[in-house]
């Protein structure tokens, strides 16, 4: 499986934003897809995720409310949309595919994007 995301770019806070993954390669019902993020000099940390097959999705506390994740199984695309940014979501945000299970840990996670910038003005 390969992951190309896309759509970051640099936002004032309250704005929002449209991330997309497009997987290339079979995805599985029981996959599940997700994104995380990373900002400079942290660790890459759990943002969202969803069940390929049901569409079921949970989220981190952090963006509860404010982000959606979605997927378009025809296109074989993932969505994140990100509304009422803060200065806190800037970061490099990556998408990925977890073979087996609902994991937030990013060693659950099998493959992954090469990132999209999210730079959000305060």
């Amino acid at each position: 499986v390969q992951l190309q995301a896309s759509g970051g770019g640099l936002v004032q806070a309250g704005g929002s934003l449209r991330l997309s993954c497009v997987a290339s390669g079979r995805i599985f019902s029981s996959h599940v897809l997700g994104w995380f993020r990373q900002a400079a000099g942290k660790e890459r940390e759990f943002v969202a995720a969803v069940r390929w097959g049901a569409g079921r999705s949970y989220y981190a506390d952090s963006v509860k409310g404010r982000f959606t994740i979605s997927r378009d199984t025809g296109k074989n695309t993932l969505y994140l949309q990100m509304n009422s940014l803060k200065p806190e979501d800037t970061a490099v945000y990556y998408c990925s595919v977890d073979l087996g299970g609902w994991g937030t840990e990013p060693s659950e996670y099998e493959y992954w994007g090469q990132g999209t910038q999210v730079t959000v003005s305060s």
